[in-house]
């Protein structure tokens, strides 16, 4: 039995429930609301951030990145050809290249803003009766940044079928992961994109991506199109 503790909007939290729905693994969910810094959280991961995953009565393991050795290790094996980190030296150099793009750059660049100024804020004003005002300023930036990512993209996909070669990988959950939580808060700018949209639906409707599509945060919907597997 895997469990996973996660937050919905957590990029790593998404990249790894992802990678659980390719090795064709349910886990059970406990969300954590990572912001809090709970004591017993703290306990678990001294350092405060998501996912976190046990297995049947094994130690925690945390981290997107450990995590994701982890799974590979324990369950890549069985995937044979669908295998997400394959055996090749090179092609996993660029898979965590890639993977890391999405998880660190992308996060920071574009994510950490967003889910920060229109979901973290929220929620602390509902405990502490605070401010939830968004910094308009670094929306903008946030919004700036993730054209550049999409053209990124857009430039990856004109050589290959995938993020890093001929087949899916990681570096596709990770860049899947990042965008579906901005396109939950309907921050992206999808008219802008040409392969990054072609490609972001065809990751979209695999089976694996149905429970991140399901997700509802209490009080903000997703837009329209964001279950919708033809935009």
């Amino acid at each position: 039995m895997i469990t996973l503790v996660h937050y919905p909007l957590s990029v790593a939290s998404r990249f790894t429930r992802l990678i659980l729905g390719e090795c064709e693994i349910v886990p059970e969910l406990v969300e954590e609301k990572f912001w809090e810094r709970r004591e017993e959280f703290l306990m678990l991961n001294p350092a405060g951030t998501l996912p976190v995953l046990f297995e049947n009565e094994g130690a925690p393991i945390c981290g997107a990145w450990a995590v994701s050795e982890y799974l590979d290790e324990t369950h890549g094996f069985a995937l044979a050809e669908r295998r997400l980190l394959p055996p090749n030296a090179e092609q996993r150099g660029e898979i965590r290249r890639l993977t890391e793009w999405f998880l660190v750059k992308f996060e920071e660049d574009v994510t950490g803003y967003i889910v920060e100024e229109k979901v973290v804020k929220r929620q602390r004003a509902r405990s502490n009766n605070g401010s939830s005002a968004p910094d308009s300023r670094l929306l903008r930036a946030a919004r700036l940044n993730i054209r550049t990512h999409l053209a990124y993209i857009d430039h990856i996909l004109e050589q290959r079928n995938w993020l890093a070669g001929d087949r899916i990988s990681y570096a596709d959950l990770a860049a899947a992961a990042a965008l579906s939580v901005a396109d939950y808060l309907n921050e992206v700018p999808w008219e802008e994109a040409g392969e990054a949209k072609v490609w972001y639906m065809r990751l979209k409707s695999r089976p694996t991506f149905r429970p991140l599509l399901a997700d509802q945060l209490f009080g903000m919907r997703p837009p329209e199109h964001y279950a919708d597997l033809d935009f």
